[in-house]
């Protein structure tokens, strides 16, 4: 059984966010990210050319469209096969896995985790653990950052990750259950691992990079709303700043669907994100976003989670009501 009745996918993603909400991300057993990255590692390895060993730049186009092809279908067939197997086996043994298995392509309790790492050295005072831990969750230089720079950062992965790590992978296991769920998030990984802008990527990179960006469309237009009324039943938050915030300052973010949580979260909480951040000891401007009505301080980081939350619950509640409505 892989095509489902609206009510029983309802119930599937309402039962894979509880999942998510309890256990997190779990050591064991191996998480399918893990296993969708060393298989990304090991293709680059085979793929990858140099412009030493005669790589031009549009055959590295071609060969990172084939390192991204081969990814995406691979984890989607094997996953298709897993859980059609669980299905022949049982109908509850399908569905534990499917369960199991979208809860793995989403992360809001992982990205809460994270946070939080960055959220309680800030409150104790203890700012080299803070930049430590901060370290873990963005690519910019983190030894020099202010408490305010860090609670910062840690607030902006919460916002554009919100995309990333919710609400793209639910929306994709709506339209095909665990396996076009895991084919997002194959996707999203390939898109960490090799799509970025410098000399070595920029080519083998760019199919990955737009393709993540394709998938992420619709998934960051919804997520801005959701953020919109996720903050008009948080006290202190505003929610129709958050929507002003969204028209006036997304569309200068480099990226086509970061702008829009991050600048729904910045207008919510009354904060500017975006400006200097450094990478390699280089100075870089980023995109500002919101109004700096007051300060940025650690406990924003508290509330950008607080909106994730939310979000997951109106996400568990719509399942919920679904699967009762319809059932």
């Amino acid at each position: 059984m892989l095509v489902h009745s609206l009510p029983d996918i309802a119930l599937l993603i309402s039962c894979a966010i509880v999942v998510d909400w309890v256990v997190g991300d779990p050591r064991w057993p191996v998480h399918p990210v893990i296993l969708i990255g060393r298989l990304i590692s090991r293709l680059e390895k085979r793929l990858y050319r140099s412009p030493e060993e005669g790589g031009t730049a549009s055959g590295q186009r071609l060969r990172g469209a084939l390192l991204a092809l081969i990814t995406i279908l691979a984890s989607f067939g094997i996953m298709a096969a897993i859980i059609w197997t669980g299905y022949r086996i049982h109908t509850w043994l399908g569905f534990a896995l499917e369960v199991w298995f979208i809860s793995t392509t989403i992360a809001a309790r992982g990205l809460k985790d994270a946070a939080m790492k960055v959220y309680k050295p800030l409150k104790a005072g203890d700012m080299e653990s803070a930049r430590l831990y901060t370290g873990y969750i963005v690519g910019r230089d983190t030894n020099d950052l202010t408490e305010a720079e860090t609670a910062r950062a840690a607030v902006e992965t919460v916002a554009e990750n919100t995309v990333d790590a919710f609400v793209s992978p639910l929306i994709f296991a709506l339209l095909g259950g665990a396996p076009l769920a895991m084919l997002y998030r194959s996707a999203n990984t390939l898109d960490s691992m090799v799509g970025y802008k410098n000399g070595k990527y920029i080519d083998f990179g760019w199919f990955s990079a737009r393709l993540d960006d394709w998938l992420n469309f619709i998934p960051a237009r919804l997520t801005g709303l959701l953020l919109v009324l996720s903050a008009a039943v948080c006290r202190g938050m505003s929610a129709a700043r958050a929507l002003r915030s969204i028209r006036q300052f997304a569309r200068l973010h480099p990226s086509p669907n970061s702008g829009i949580p991050e600048s729904a979260v910045a207008g919510a909480l009354g904060i500017e994100l975006g400006g200097i951040n450094r990478y390699f000891g280089q100075p870089n401007e980023r995109a500002r976003m919101g109004w700096p009505i007051r300060p940025l301080n650690r406990e924003d980081i508290m509330d950008a989670c607080r909106l994730l939350y939310i979000v997951s619950v109106i996400w568990f509640a719509g399942g919920a009501v679904i699967w009762l409505w319809l059932h």
